[in-house]
């Protein structure tokens, strides 16, 4: 019975160790970006390699997030979007809520949902099953990520600096998004590589 509980014991940590291994992000920052490819609402396949030379932004989204809407419904996430993807920055949204929780939508509600909103990402990227989700180590809606042209992670966290669902204290925000590409597009040095993100939680 001894031996018994002793494998037992093994069995159930080496389980825990997998557990663990599989759940932590390799996403690092000043590393390269960790590599995916992910079908798009329209079923394209998109690989995250195929846009080096371009600065990427990925953004985590649930359009059912309180803190999602905050800055979809203000127009504030497509004015950020479009800013950006007009001087050819590629922006990935991602959905990496499971099926049957919030968030996860058929491709035809993403269609509509994308056009009621005139949301202007270049691909809304379904990551069903979390894995890459959980590779860059996403927590929130939204998380954001931004990759430099060499494909190395030069950002992790917040969509700005103020964390609440409220639409007027968007205008008194530090917006992340903006900062970082500023100061990367220009040579300058980063003042935030990674800050905490804050939104509902991602629902894997």
């Amino acid at each position: 019975m001894k031996r018994f509980l002793i494998f037992l014991s093994l069995l159930l940590f080496v389980a825990g160790l997998k557990y663990v291994k599989a759940d932590d992000a390799i996403a690092s920052i000043d590393k390269s970006a960790p590599d995916f490819t992910l079908l798009d609402h329209k079923g394209k396949k998109v690989k995250l390699s195929d846009f080096k030379g371009k600065y990427v932004v990925l953004e985590w989204i649930n359009f059912d997030c309180p803190f999602v809407k905050k800055h979809y419904d203000s127009k504030n996430m497509q004015t950020i979007q479009k800013t950006y993807t007009d001087i050819d920055v590629v922006w990935l949204s991602i959905c990496s809520s499971a099926p049957g929780k919030q968030g996860h939508f058929s491709n035809d509600e993403i269609a509509k949902r994308i056009a009621n909103l005139s949301a202007k990402m270049n691909y809304y990227l379904i990551d069903e099953d979390g894995k890459v989700g959980k590779m860059y180590g996403a927590k929130t809606t939204p998380h954001i990520f931004i990759i430099n042209p060499d494909q190395t992670l030069i950002y992790a966290g917040g969509i700005d600096d103020i964390p609440s669902s409220k639409q007027e204290d968007i205008e008194k925000a530090n917006n992340y998004v903006v900062e970082v590409l500023t100061a990367a597009m220009n040579n300058q040095p980063i003042k935030n590589k990674t800050t905490k993100p804050y939104g509902c939680s991602v629902k894997y």
